[in-house]
């Protein structure tokens, strides 16, 4: 059943390439989804462009286990060779835009799904979400369906990995900050010009610690990412806009982020965007860890974003492909890698479950 599962999932991958599925623009990928779980006759939902079912005998008594990967891509770049959107084999690879992220993913977990969907007396319930609007962080994503699905006690999140265990991810806080200064003509004599005073703050921001460390996910990480100001050469202006990104490590919270950022930074003002996307995590001690590390998979925590940001329980990101293709021209995942995936996800469960 396996092999054939495998086979059915490099297919569905390739029509999911050649479906365009922009963020809130998913319509048509999600139809195919759906497909697979009529072929198959599972039983599914779809609230807004996020596909989404339950084990066959599910058990409200039982803790459930969420897998999920999302079903939308990025724009493709200027850089591509080939077309991004026909699903190319080329040199035992699988060319085409989402492929790697995160398609190898998604199609693995709804073939992982599909293999345990009837199996009886599982230790855990079983919640499969396609879900959207992942690369835009939207508000019809994973987040609008937490109180749709059933309530979920651990999660496993495809994104590209190389299957190796991320058990921490950093989480996000975008900051939008003023320098202010005084406005005046160029000609004259400016002590207090808005542009100048922001070469302190850059450098503020440059040189900047946060104290607490994680041994996995290491320093809280805050980049400067954006900065606008003036509109004619004549016209010193009276402030400078910045954008500030900062990762966060689990030794913090978002809000404790931007309380740091509102009390010691040199701005004029400064203001967090949003504080939902927190960092998450899953202890090393975790029944579905241990049996990845049994597996013979590392554990390492990982710098990049994913829906693993909107849940509050623990949650692991693994699946197949290497993230540092993602948003690449020409993305491809090696054809192996989904087998690989789909067999090491069953091996993982079969252990937990």
């Amino acid at each position: 059943m396996k092999e054939k599962l495998t086979k059915e999932a490099k297919e569905l991958l390739k029509n999911l390439i050649e479906t365009p599925s922009f963020s809130s623009e998913e319509d048509k990928t999600a139809a195919l989804i759906e497909g697979w779980f009529n072929r198959h006759k599972i039983p599914c939902s779809r609230t807004n462009n996020n596909v989404w079912a339950t084990n066959k005998h599910f058990d409200e008594t039982k803790p459930t286990l969420l897998l999920n990967s999302h079903h939308d891509t990025v724009q493709p770049n200027n850089g591509y060779t080939k077309d991004p959107f026909k699903a190319i084999e080329a040199d035992e690879k699988l060319y085409g835009l989402g492929s790697n992220d995160a398609g190898g993913c998604l199609v693995s977990l709804i073939a992982t799904f599909t293999f345990f969907h009837k199996k009886k007396n599982l230790d855990y319930n079983l919640v499969l979400v396609a879900s959207a609007e992942e690369e835009s962080s939207g508000p019809d994503g994973l987040n609008s369906m937490l109180e749709v699905i059933p309530e979920i006690d651990v999660a496993i999140v495809g994104e590209p990995t190389l299957m190796n265990l991320a058990v921490a991810e950093k989480g996000l806080v975008v900051f939008d900050a003023k320098i202010k200064g005084t406005p005046s003509h160029a000609a004259h004599p400016n002590n207090d010009n808005a542009i100048y005073n922001t070469i302190d703050v850059l450098k503020w921001f440059q040189n900047y610690k946060f104290e607490k460390r994680s041994p996995v996910l290491g320093d809280v990480k805050m980049t400067v990412t954006q900065i606008n100001a003036g509109k004619q050469h004549n016209a010193v202006p009276a402030e400078v806009d910045l954008v500030v990104d900062v990762r966060v490590n689990d030794k913090y919270s978002n809000g404790e982020i931007a309380k740091i950022l509102e009390d010691k930074s040199p701005c004029s003002s400064i203001k967090a965007r949003s504080l939902r996307l927190n960092s998450s995590s899953i202890p090393i001690s975790h029944p579905l860890v241990e049996a990845g590390i049994s597996l013979g998979r590392k554990t390492y925590g990982s710098p990049t974003l994913s829906d693993q940001a909107v849940l509050s329980c623990p949650s692991l990101k693994l699946g197949p492909g290497d993230s540092t293709r993602s948003h690449t021209a020409d993305e491809f995942i090696y054809l192996k890698e989904i087998e690989e995936g789909i067999d090491i996800y069953v091996q993982l469960l079969e252990k937990v479950l």
